[in-house]
């Protein structure tokens, strides 16, 4: 093959890489978006009392409209990529929400001073693996503290004072470098936590 043809070839690889690249890419935010929108339409529709989110409409198909609903932060308001959701003292009932698992990128969750009852899914760091802050206080969340929460490898806030959580706390929670801040107040645990 000649220098000629090996460069015109070259270049015909190149282009096309940079084509799927770029395709690529463009095509990458939406799927995110959908999921972000999936996440809280999920939410919703899972929650008891989902009166107190009435303002989320899902019609809308602008960019960035999840932004604007009530309790939900992104990343910018031209997408709709959920940075944080706080839901805080809005009177929901039910479980934690498994459609949560669509929210991927978020970093904060508030359920705080809510109905919530059930366990904490074992899957949620799975579901969230850049959760910096959880704040499932003020509920009635029964069952054990997930080892799993060992797998939120950026967390640094976690409580979840004020339920009726039992069993121990997991001593797996001690391998967590950037958690600062470990309230597990007024529970039905058992054991002590001298590991942290």
């Amino acid at each position: 093959m000649s220098t000629s043809n090996t460069m015109t070839c070259f270049r015909g690889l190149t282009c096309f890489l940079l084509l799927v690249l770029v395709f690529g890419c463009a095509i990458l935010p939406p799927v995110l978006s959908e999921d972000d929108v999936a996440c809280l339409q999920g939410v919703k529709n899972a929650v008891a009392n989902p009166s107190t989110l009435s303002s989320w409409t899902f019609s809308n198909s602008t960019v960035g409209f999840i932004c604007s609903f009530v309790g939900a932060t992104c990343w910018n308001d031209l997408e709709n990529r959920l940075l944080g959701l706080d839901l805080g003292e809005m009177s929901l009932g039910g479980q934690i929400p498994s459609a949560l698992q669509y929210c991927y990128s978020l970093q904060s969750l508030d359920l705080s001073g809510n109905n919530l009852t059930g366990p904490i899914p074992d899957d949620i760091c799975n579901w969230l693996p850049f959760l910096v802050t959880i704040d499932l206080s003020n509920n009635q969340l029964t069952g054990p503290i997930p080892d799993d929460l060992a797998n939120c490898t950026f967390l640094n806030k976690l409580v979840l004072s004020d339920n009726m959580l039992s069993g121990y706390i997991p001593s797996q929670l001690a391998s967590l470098a950037r958690l600062k801040t470990l309230s597990v107040a007024n529970n039905e645990l058992s054991g002590y936590a001298s590991q942290f």
